[in-house]
């Protein structure tokens, strides 16, 4: 069984200093010592970390002048981790995060040790009362946050990635900027015969929020929904897809704004490139399915 080398990404804007502090010293509790610890400044000048607080490894922080969002920022730190070309596996954090156990690095290394198809490992995110939003499991309907498994797609605020993974399927798609990037590199992942692992006992505490917090996210979140569809399903699926995501919107949302927003953005992923496509094969959809999700819903 060899061991993998594990790395710790962080992407920050630089309004959260004393949540980074917290999650940067959590890290540094962890029993085993990441080998790299990559911080990018999103759109901002980082401080020094590396000086103000004892963390293990090496230490890298990279400040990028535009905002790329999350999945452009998660891509600085790949780019810069392939540089290094000494980690085989990357725990990514929300910079809002914690680790409250000791051992979620010693864990992610035995699971990656244990399967070497394991792609993807998705952690627990619960809030300071221990509490896990429904939205925050990778399953169908009202599923036990507690129950492990394999899964079709996994959280973004923890989360563990293969290197050797990315190399075959590539990195987030940046373009998303925010929301269902998780899910493009999902699909992507299961197509290519990885598998996805919900990993409940690796714990990263997060504050409850809602992901209409964001003033984009109604438009975002249509566009990006069309631009999944139309990247990564077979083509009878979309409509599908989209047919369920539509009758959904409308019975949840209750802001006359929102739903404008979220219209606009549909239009928008219509009508705007949505990237290379490249459908999933009809035997992932199946074995999507089989998990519990087929990527209709």
């Amino acid at each position: 069984m060899v061991e993998p080398r594990i790395a710790v990404a962080v992407v920050t804007m630089g309004n959260r200093p004393a949540e980074v502090d917290a999650l940067l010293e959590s890290v540094a509790k962890q029993d085993l010592a990441p080998a790299r610890i990559v911080i990018v400044g999103n759109g901002c000048r980082l401080p020094e970390f590396a000086h103000r607080l004892s963390l293990p490894g090496e230490v890298t922080t990279i400040d990028v002048e535009e905002n790329l969002g999350c999945p452009g920022g998660r891509n600085v730190a790949l780019a810069r981790l392939r540089e290094f070309a000494d980690v085989d596996v990357v725990v990514e954090l929300d910079d809002d995060g914690l680790l409250v156990d000791p051992d979620v690095l010693r864990r992610v290394r035995d699971l990656y040790a244990a399967d070497p198809r394991l792609g993807i490992v998705g952690f627990r995110i619960a809030d300071e009362r221990g509490e896990t939003q429904q939205r925050h499991v990778p399953r169908i309907g009202k599923s036990d946050p507690l129950r492990g498994g394999y899964v079709t797609g996994f959280l973004g605020g923890g989360h563990a990635l293969r290197m050797a993974m990315l190399a075959e399927t590539g990195d987030w798609p940046a373009e998303f900027f925010f929301a269902h990037e998780e899910t493009d590199l999902a699909w992507r992942a299961a197509d290519a015969g990885w598998k996805i692992l919900y990993a409940p006992e690796l714990l990263l505490q997060h504050p409850k929020t809602s992901p209409a917090r964001h003033a984009i996210y109604y438009r975002v979140n249509a566009r990006n929904r069309v631009w999944l569809a139309r990247r990564r399903l077979p083509l009878p699926l979309v409509p599908v897809h989209l047919g369920v995501w539509t009758l959904l919107t409308l019975a949840r949302t209750r802001s006359t704004a929102g739903l404008k927003a979220w219209f606009g953005g549909f239009a928008e992923g219509l009508r705007e490139h949505a990237g290379e496509r490249r459908p999933m094969r009809w035997r992932t959809v199946w074995r999507l399915t089989r998990l519990g999700r087929p990527p209709v819903i």
